[in-house]
């Protein structure tokens, strides 16, 4: 029987891990587009990495499916599509609701006031404008609700999905009007929990979802409008280049 010194141990990259963070917060607040070519070489220059270590962190983006990774191509961020987007929040709403509704019967007090925190943090990270803040809590509090609901299919199912929506979520986190009402949408649901209320919590969950895929939607749309003009006024402005050239 192999031993297991006989196996490769490897240490977790805490550079590794840099990257990979200040890539994903780079796509989740809109710096990096969706549908725009991560160039290996300019970011290995700009970060003052090798190439083996992004590559890495790359491959942990792909798995999270916030990035494609296409041979004589390289990685692409990926472009969430309006059908992409509707079927990502239709399963997000099935298991997110149901996540609440076991959290709430299921849950010890520790685990209820570890979800106060979370969201004691969202309130504090909105009030002062931080959004990549405001994305890492809401990252926690999904930890949170998770790791009470006593699901495993559950855990492992909606971290991967959760990882498509935050490109959405950053979309819907940036229209103004959205985040307020987000934040007494979150309070309910906390509310529900904290009142061992499984089915209001479950559909306070649901309403949630519902409420921030219409923003998401709509803001998708506007930037979907925004890149299709785009192109038609770089032609109209380099035809007036040339124009006035001769």
């Amino acid at each position: 029987m192999p031993s297991p010194t006989d196996s490769i141990f490897e240490k977790p990259s805490t550079l590794r891990s840099r990257v990979e963070e200040f890539l994903r917060t780079s796509i989740m607040q809109g710096r990096i587009k969706g549908g725009e070519r991560l160039r290996e070489q300019d970011l290995c220059d700009q970060l003052g990495i090798s190439r083996p270590t992004l590559r890495e962190a790359l491959r942990t983006l792909e798995a999270e499916r916030l990035i494609t990774i296409e041979p004589h191509r390289g990685p692409t961020v990926v472009r969430i599509t309006e059908k992409a987007a509707k079927d990502l929040y239709a399963l997000r709403a099935l298991l997110e609701g149901f996540a609440a509704h076991e959290f709430a019967r299921l849950a010890s007090d520790a685990d209820i006031e570890r979800l106060r925190l979370t969201v004691s943090a969202l309130h504090e990270h909105a009030s002062r404008g931080e959004q990549a803040e405001l994305l890492a809590a809401k990252r926690e509090f999904y930890d949170v609700l998770l790791s009470g609901c006593d699901n495993e299919l559950i855990s492992d199912m909606l971290p991967g999905l959760l990882s498509r929506i935050n490109l959405l979520r950053a979309t819907s986190f940036s229209s103004p009007a959205r985040l307020p009402q987000s934040l007494l949408e979150i309070d309910l649901i906390f509310e529900c929990i904290k009142a061992r209320d499984a089915a209001g919590a479950q559909n306070a969950a649901r309403d949630h979802i519902v409420n921030a895929e219409r923003t998401a939607l709509a803001v998708l749309k506007q930037q979907q409008e925004t890149d299709e003009r785009e192109p038609d006024s770089r032609a109209a402005s380099s035809r007036s280049s040339k124009g006035a050239s001769r």
